[in-house]
């Protein structure tokens, strides 16, 4: 999951944020991905990134290795006052298909 860090939320937003991601990724997959996922214990591994156009690049990048993404917008009710990209959702897959991708990212 790649959390945008440009927008300092508080750290309860960021989870909120963090967490849809986590489910809207995982109701994208197949469900042979996400069984195999459970069964090895729904890893899960939040990384930053610097804002908007990096989270786009890399969202990108795990499109063309086939990979399931889930964008997260927040409807900017309550922290944010307009609609805003938050995260990202990458997965569930196979670790090494994943750290292809992301493998570069700091974990938050």
């Amino acid at each position: 999951i790649l959390l945008r860090k440009d927008l300092r939320m508080p750290i309860g937003k960021a989870c909120a944020q963090v967490a849809h991601a986590s489910v809207e990724a995982v109701l994208c997959s197949a469900k042979g991905k996400v069984d195999e996922w459970l069964s090895e214990g729904g890893k899960k591994v939040v990384l930053d990134v610097s804002g908007e156009d990096e989270l786009q690049h890399y969202r990108k990048l795990a499109m063309k290795s086939k990979l399931v993404t889930a964008i997260i917008k927040d409807a900017g009710r309550t922290f944010f006052n307009k609609p805003t990209i938050t995260c990202l959702g990458i997965g569930p897959d196979a670790d090494m298909k994943i750290d292809a991708v992301t493998g570069k990212l700091k974990i938050l």
